[in-house]
C-alpha cells in the first residue's frame, strides 16, 4: 500500500496500535512511500517501522516469562515441599533510531505485585564508530551469561555465580555511562559506571560502581564460536554489612515469602547499626567454544570484600564457577553476537516441529572469612528447551542443589526443584 504521508506522521498512527499488531500480526509486510525516504514495516518477530536510508526506525517488542518452580529441602525455611508461580518478566520495549547515529532502548518490566519499573531507558551515540557511547539506567557489562540476554540462555535462571556479587549486573535504579566496541571483528570491549540510587555517603555523595570487561573471540558466528573473556567491577562504597546469599538457581524461593530459603553463605554485620566493611571489587573469567549445534561455557567470579579498619572482622572473599554443556538435538546452532560477547537465539529450521535442546550446569560456590565462615554448595541443573518457533519456548529444568555448613531451620543442607517456563518473545 502506498500513501503521501510525514514520517512523523506515519509513527504517530502505528504507535496507537502498536502492541496489538505485534502480538498478532505475523503475515503482513510492506513498504510505504512517503514525501521523504521508503518506509519498510515489518511484523516478524514484533513490528518495526524503518525508513529505507535507516536513518530513522522505530520497534515495539517484549517478552511474557510466565514460571512454575516447585522446591524442597535446603530451598525452604522447614524443609518441606513448597512451590510458586509467577511472571518472572513482563517486559515492554520500545527500540529504535532517530538521526542514524542515535540510538533509543524504552523497556518496561510489569511486576508480579502489579507495578512497573524501568527495565531499560537508555540513548546509545554511535557515531564515534567503532565506538558506543551509551547513557541511561542499564544493566553493567559483566560476564557472559548476564550478557546473553534472559531470552536465549540455556537454563531458566543464571548461574548462581552471580549472587556472590549482585551488584556488578545491578542497575540499582541509579544512571550511568557506558563505552563500548568491536575492532578487527575480533575484540569487544566496555568500560562505564553507574551511580546507584540511594546508595550514599555520609555527605550525600553517590556511590559509584565500574565495570570493566574485555573479549577476543578468534571464531565468532553461529555454530563456530571460540570466545574467551575478562572481567573487574568495584564499587565505592562504605558501611555495609557483607551479606552473602544465594537463591540457588531457584527464583521461587524470594518469590515464596512463607516458606522460600534464600541460602545465607555470610551473614550480614552490623555494630550499633552501622555496617563492618567498606571495600567491594568483584572480577572474572568466561570462555565458550561452539561447534554446529554443540556448545561449552564456563564462568569464574571472585569477590573480595574488606573489613573496615579496627573492625573486628577480617576480609571476606566469595568466589565461585560454573560449567555448562549444550547440544540441539535438531540441528540448529546458537546464535553468536561478537558486539556484546553473548549468544543469541536457537532459530528453528522445522516451523513444525521447532528445536530441542538439551542442557547441563554445574555450578560450585563458596564464601569464606577467617575462622567464622567457611560455606559451600554445588548445584547441578539437567534442562530441555522446546523453541516451538521463533516467538515461543517451554523449558524444563531439575536441580539438584548439596551445601555444607549451610542448613535451613529444619537443619536441612541438600533439596531439589522443579522449574517451569513458558516463554512469548516478539
Amino acid at each position: 500500500m502506498i500513501r503521501k504521508h510525514s514520517f512523523r506522521g506515519v509513527m504517530a498512527g502505528f504507535a496507537t496500535s502498536a502492541l496489538a499488531l505485534a502480538v498478532s500480526a505475523q503475515a503482513f509486510a510492506g513498504t510505504v512511500t512517503t514525501d521523504g525516504a521508503d518506509i519498510v514495516v515489518k511484523t516478524k518477530g514484533g513490528l518495526e517501522v524503518a525508513t529505507t536510508d535507516k536513518e530513522f526506525s522505530f520497534k515495539i517488542g517484549g517478552r511474557l516469562q510466565a514460571d512454575f518452580d516447585q522446591f524442597d529441602g535446603i530451598y525452604t525455611k522447614n524443609g518441606k515441599t513448597a512451590n510458586e508461580a509467577y511472571f518472572r518478566r513482563a517486559i515492554l520495549e520500545v527500540s529504535g533510531t532517530a538521526y542514524k547515529d542515535w540510538k533509543y532502548a524504552f523497556n518496561v518490566d510489569f511486576g508480579e505485585s502489579g507495578s512497573s519499573k524501568w527495565d531499560e531507558a537508555s540513548i546509545t551515540y554511535t557515531g564515534f564508530k567503532p565506538v558506543n557511547v551509551k547513557i541511561g539506567r542499564f544493566d553493567p557489562d559483566f560476564g557472559l551469561e548476564k550478557a546473553t540476554s534472559s531470552k536465549w540462555i540455556s537454563t531458566i535462571e543464571r548461574s548462581a555465580i552471580y549472587d556472590l556479587a549482585d551488584w556488578v549486573n545491578d542497575k540499582q535504579d541509579g544512571m550511568g555511562i557506558q563505552v563500548s566496541g568491536v575492532a578487527g571483528e575480533l575484540f569487544y570491549g566496555s568500560a562505564g559506571f553507574n551511580r546507584a540510587k540511594g546508595n550514599e555517603d555520609a555527605d550525600g555523595k553517590n556511590n559509584n560502581t565500574y565495570n570493566l570487561r574485555g573479549v577476543i573471540a578468534p571464531m565468532a558466528e553461529a555454530g563456530n564460536v571460540l570466545h574467551f573473556g575478562v572481567n573487574y567491577a568495584n564499587r565505592s562504597t562504605e558501611d555495609f554489612d557483607g551479606l552473602v546469599r544465594s537463591r540457588m538457581n531457584v527464583r521461587g524461593v524470594t518469590e515464596d515469602s512463607k516458606n522460600g530459603n534464600r541460602a545465607v553463605f555470610a551473614p550480614g554485620v552490623n555494630v550499633a547499626g552501622v555496617g563492618q566493611f567498606d571495600g567491594d571489587a568483584a572480577w572474572g573469567l568466561e570462555a565458550a567454544f561452539a561447534a554446529g549445534p554443540f556448545s561449552i561455557q564456563s564462568e569464574y567470579l571472585r569477590r573480595d570484600i574488606d573489613a573496615k579498619s579496627g573492625s573486628l572482622r577480617d576480609d571476606r572473599e566469595a568466589s565461585g564457577y560454573n560449567v555448562q554443556l549444550a547440544y540441539t538435538l535438531t540441528g540448529e546452532a546458537r546464535g553468536y553476537k561478537l558486539d556484546g560477547g553473548k549468544f543469541d537465539s536457537i532459530k528453528p529450521a522445522n516451523k513444525q516441529t521447532g528445536a530441542w535442546e538439551l542442557v547441563y550446569r554445574y555450578d560450585n560456590i563458596k564464601a569464606e572469612e577467617s575462622n567464622v565462615v567457611d560455606t559451600k554448595a554445588k548445584i547441578h541443573t539437567v534442562g530441555v528447551n522446546w523453541y516451538a518457533n521463533e516467538a515461543v519456548k517451554v523449558s524444563a529444568n531439575y536441580l539438584k542443589a548439596d551445601s555444607d555448613n549451610i542448613a535451613n531451620a529444619d537443619n536441612g543442607d541438600d533439596g531439589d526443584a522443579v522449574s517451569l517456563r513458558l516463554q512469548y518473545a516478539f
